[in-house]
């Protein structure tokens, strides 16, 4: 996508072929900052203090941050110290641990003096699979926004989102961002109705400032408002992105989601989730009962941060100092909620059977 008119990943190499370039998107909207990772360490205080986040962003991070620790020790014991360290960065984004099992196993069998090279290959691979990915899930998801403004003739489609689940969320596209994009490009009257997302206000930070640079027409409204919207017929369909997603189609996902799919539901409001493969966890069934729920500093709901009327760039203060802050960053909705899954190989229900009948490969596990 586009940066006042220059095209950008959500990460890249420089020039040297070897420093891990990163849009740091603490500073949006407000500032356009980008970041060099020059270590190991450096891609995990990134994954961790959420410089970069989203799940298929964090998975594509990890890849070079392996990478990074390849090109300073290469040695067997590097190796899985990286994956350990990395691991641990944010413990419910799937994308992340198949990331991390994915390059192991690439540079497990090569030799040290040529792991280096063989993981920025493969992390670039990697890349560019998420890129392709998405656009796939873009491509699928478009039919169900042409499908609900050819009922609607003369009239605009509104499409709720939660969270950001953009092309900052992903090399490129996003995932639930990419129908959207694509419908706009088309020339269809689309209207983005864009959660807040408290505490970190990913939508009002991150998804406002996406649709601004593309010329989407979007409203920024506060998390508690979908349900209003959806009972007074503002809402066409839900679009959300997702963490991890159960082999039986629970959908792990930024905490609020799970509200957003109970107001949808009761009032008969289709709620797709846009869902890149490798974000689906075969080995678990149950998520509300197996997905590990990250607890974050509480000092994220504590305190916010914003531009001053003078200008400056500062966190303030937002609850009494006494108050014990609690921070669950995720919620799971259950399957029996979920309209539909897009994936890069076309839309299906939220069951064992649709998952598996687009993923016939996983027909033995």
């Amino acid at each position: 996508m586009k940066v006042d008119g220059k095209p950008y990943r959500s990460l890249w190499l420089a020039d040297d072929g070897r420093t891990v370039c990163v849009i740091d998107q603490r500073w949006l909207p407000h500032e356009f900052r980008v970041v060099d990772l020059h270590t190991l360490e450096d891609a995990a205080v990134a994954i961790r203090d959420m410089w970069i986040r989203g799940a298929p962003l964090i998975g594509a991070t990890a890849a070079y941050g392996m990478a990074l620790q390849m090109a300073a020790d290469p040695s067997d014991a590097a190796l899985d110290r990286a994956w350990a360290i990395l691991h641990e960065t944010r413990p419910t984004a799937i994308n992340l641990r198949w990331a991390l099992d994915e390059m192991r196993s690439v540079l497990r069998p090569v030799a040290p003096a040529d792991r280096a090279d063989a993981a920025y290959a493969r992390a670039a691979e990697i890349c560019d699979e998420d890129v392709e990915i998405n656009r796939r899930i873009g491509e699928n998801g478009l039919g169900l926004i042409e499908a609900i403004a050819a009922g609607k003739p003369g009239r605009r489609v509104n499409i709720l989102t939660h969270c950001n689940a953009g092309w900052l969320a992903t090399v490129d596209w996003g995932t639930a961002t990419a129908p959207i994009y694509m419908a706009r490009e088309k020339g269809i009257d689309v209207h983005v109705y864009v959660d807040e997302t408290r505490p970190r206000n990913q939508g009002a930070h991150l998804t406002a400032w996406e649709m601004a640079g593309h010329g989407v027409p979007h409203t920024l409204i506060v998390d508690n408002a979908g349900g209003h919207l959806m009972q007074h017929g503002e809402v066409d369909m839900v679009i959300v992105g997702t963490d991890r997603t159960t082999a039986r189609g629970d959908v792990c996902n930024k905490i609020g989601t799970y509200l957003k799919a109970l107001a949808a539901h009761d009032n008969g409001v289709p709620f797709y989730v846009a869902l890149p493969s490798p974000t689906i966890d075969w080995t678990v069934d149950d998520g509300v009962k197996e997905i590990p729920i990250e607890e974050r500093s509480g000092d994220e709901v504590g305190w916010v941060w914003g531009r001053t009327a003078s200008g400056e760039i500062t966190r303030v203060r937002i609850a009494p100092e006494e108050t014990e802050l609690g921070n669950p960053a995720f919620d799971v909705t259950p399957a029996r909620l979920v309209t539909g899954l897009i994936t890069e190989r076309g839309v299906c229900a939220a069951t064992p059977e649709g998952l598996k009948g687009l993923f016939p490969e996983r027909n033995s596990i």
